[in-house]
């Protein structure tokens, strides 16, 4: 503060009789609004700290971790701000600052300074040596390219931090800093790309020129300052191009300007027109998904269909496709070839050559135009869908049998007649008849508990009492998951099963020789006999698939197979059309069966007693329940991406199953390995020619588990 003249030389008698008794002063204790003169050697932080606050008229805390002296001295008094901001500047120079909450100024270690609190701001920093918060938020950079460049520049103890969401950087750092790296946010933050512009094209097409122009603007690397200086080129500066077929134009983002005019040239020399001649020009057109014998069908229609009724040449040539291996009558899709020989098409203004997959079109400029247009919406990618099947079928049998049978004769030893008295039942298997009359070991009694009696009748024993109890249950559990892939509006099929023999005639044919021998003679029809999934999905625009299905579990019933009369197959079949959502599931059918038996032999009169009427009957009971249901999931599969993930994830889930089935280590029998897939990484697709060469965007798709896992 300013002392009067009348009273200065007593103040720097003051300060200096502080200073020799060890003590922190000052020039005086004025108001706080007047220049005061600092002279601090070797004072202890506290001490200081409330004599600085005596000269602002803040409140200022010392956190008890701040120790340690400082040395503050000023020539010539200065303003209570200045003495202030000298007093943080000697602070930080310690490792220590001042941080503001709520009104009251804490002296704490520069490492905990950013959560003690402090100021937060989103305009322009203040200047001072107190941390505070400052937000930049980026109108043109990305605020993750600045972080590497940023976090040298700042403190080691304070952060930077990237908020992608508004694309902000957030920084706490020393407020002279933050103006520093505001400047330098301020110079980095421009936009490095020129605005879109639409180059309309007069002669070339613009799907033909969009990838050479692409390349060749691209081929001497990146332009811009990303470029010079930094050993690789961000993405971000690149020269984009892309064709725009409807208007037959070009549109070009830039880096600069300079790489814009480079375009512009570019696109001038090779607009130019074709070579013209009163017969036409003949173009070939090289086909990336699209088959070109189909196509070109496609296309003589649509030509024929614009022309005169007459004008033959338009739709002129053989408009069959290729005949596929499968469609050939008679012929035998294990043996035939995957697919017929690959014929050019012949006649017409346009032709396609299978071997190269590409269509030759014979037409003046205009019309190839069209033509071209036409060709590049239907030579799209098509989309592909991966379809599971689940197959659950759960079984329940129960059987109760409980039966008694009685025989004894009536009479005496050596009567003329005797009687006979018992009971016979044959729902409960065997009948005491048949027992007895096969002397107790010919014929096997039946399943389940029995109890017999006999007795002696002249040295032969005879059965005369039977019990049997029998209670079965069988249970089952069934579960199959055929899935296969298959194009869009392509049907497809998987049969998974044995290949079985039917006899379907038989005769012998007796040979009129001299030997009379006899040939006998059998004719068989082969039928497969397994799991059959056969489907043709149809994906609409906003995702649903339309499938037509028909889906079949047969199996031999294994009673069957010796019999004289053939064999008896168990089938289940679905054939049905159904909508459902990319990958949803749903349910085509199924069958839920109860089915109860019962059957009851009995005495009349006997077998009505309550209790001792079950020792003259006999009782079968059975139930079978029988649960089948059909389940089926689609999966849409558009690019390449999706397409790799799915087959790694499986890939990944046979190879882990095979590694668990490996046989355990033995030395007397050395067969210690079982085969197991390697380990595959799939390729990601390479970029498509004149595609963006922007920085590349990922959206990762959830590959769906199993169903039958």
């Amino acid at each position: 503060m300013k002392f009067p003249p009348s009273l200065g030389r007593l103040a720097v008698l003051c300060v200096a009789c502080a200073l020799a008794a060890g003590l922190p002063g000052l020039a005086g204790a004025q108001r706080s609004s007047e220049p005061v003169t600092l002279n601090f050697v070797n004072a202890d932080i506290e001490a200081v700290a409330r004599t600085m606050a005596a000269i602002s008229g803040r409140n200022i805390v010392v956190d008890p971790r701040v120790k340690g002296t400082i040395t503050l001295s000023t020539d010539r008094p200065v303003a209570p701000a200045a003495a202030f901001n000298q007093f943080l500047a000697t602070l930080r120079l310690s490792g220590f600052t001042v941080v503001e909450a709520g009104g009251l100024l804490k002296v704490v270690p520069e490492a905990d300074a950013k959560l003690q609190g402090g100021a937060v701001s989103t305009g322009t920093p203040a200047a001072g040596n107190q941390i505070v918060t400052q937000i930049f938020r980026l109108n043109y950079e990305s605020a993750g390219n600045l972080v590497p460049i940023l976090r040298p520049l700042i403190s080691p103890n304070n952060t930077i931090n990237v908020n992608p969401g508004n694309n902000s950087l957030v920084i706490t750092d020393y407020a002279d800093n933050l103006q520093r790296l505001a400047r330098i946010i301020a110079a980095l933050d421009i936009s490095n790309a020129t605005d879109v512009e639409v180059i309309a094209l007069r002669h070339a097409l613009a799907a033909d020129l969009a990838p050479i122009v692409q390349r060749l603007a691209e081929s001497g690397g990146a332009a811009g300052p990303a470029a010079a200086g930094q050993g690789q080129a961000d993405t971000s500066f690149r020269t984009t191009v892309i064709a725009e077929n409807r208007s037959n134009a070009l549109i070009v983002r830039a880096a600069n300007s300079a790489r814009l005019n480079l375009v512009r040239s570019l696109v001038e020399k090779l607009d130019q027109p074709g070579s013209q001649s009163p017969t036409g020009n003949i173009y070939v057109v090289y086909l990336k998904n699209a088959d070109a014998t189909k196509l070109a069908v496609t296309l003589r229609a649509a030509l024929a269909a614009t022309s005169t009724p007459g004008g033959a040449s338009a739709s002129g040539g053989s408009s069959a496709p290729a005949a596929t291996a499968g469609s050939l009558a008679g012929s035998n899709p294990a043996t035939a070839p995957t697919q017929a020989s690959a014929q050019p098409s012949t006649g017409g203004q346009i032709q396609a050559d299978p071997a190269t997959n590409s269509l030759i079109i014979t037409a003046a400029e205009p019309q190839y135009r069209q033509l071209r247009a036409v060709i590049d919406r239907l030579d799209a990618r098509r989309a592909q869908v991966y379809v599971e099947s689940l197959i659950a079928e759960v079984n329940a049998d129960k059987a109760a049998e409980f039966g008694i049978q009685w025989q004894g004769p009536i009479g005496s030893n050596g009567d003329k007649n005797i009687g006979l008295l018992g009971t016979n039942f044959s729902i409960g298997g065997t009948n005491i008849i048949t027992l007895a009359a096969s002397q107790l070991g010919t014929v096997a009694p039946s399943t389940g508990l029995n109890f017999g009696i006999a007795r002696n009748v002249n040295g032969i024993y005879m059965l005369g009492f039977l019990a049997r109890f029998l209670q079965a249950n069988g249970d089952g559990n069934i579960l199959s998951t055929p899935n296969l892939l298959t194009l869009d509006n392509e049907e497809a099929k998987i049969v998974i099963g044995q290949n079985v023999p039917f006899v379907t005639g038989q005769y012998t044919n007796a040979n009129s020789g001299t030997n009379g021998s006899v040939n006998p003679f059998q004719t068989v029809e082969r039928k497969d006999v397994g799991i059959t999934l056969r489907v043709k999905p149809q994906i609409s625009e906003n995702g649903t698939v339309k499938l037509q299905i028909f889906q079949e579990v047969s199996t031999v019933q294994a009673s069957s197979i010796n019999s004289a009369t053939g064999l008896i197959t168990n089938k289940r079949s679905i054939e049905s059309s159904i909508l459902v959502e990319d990958g949803g599931i749903v349910v085509l059918g199924g069958l839920l069966q109860d089915e109860y038996a019962g059957n009851q032999e009995k005495v009349p009169v006997l077998g009505d007693v309550p209790f001792f009427g079950n020792l003259f009957k006999s009782e079968t009971r059975s139930r079978k329940k029988t649960n089948l249901m059909v389940f089926l999931r689609p999966v849409v599969i558009r690019d390449a991406a999706q397409s790799d993930a799915l087959s790694l994830d499986r890939y990944d889930m046979m190879r882990s199953m095979q590694q668990d089935a490996q046989p355990n280590s033995s030395v007397a029998v050395p067969v210690n390995a079982a085969p197991v897939l390697p380990p595959a990484s799939l390729p990601a697709a390479p970029p498509a020619p004149g595609a963006a060469t922007s920085a590349p965007v990922t959206t990762p798709k959830v590959v769906p588990a199993p169903l039958g896992r």
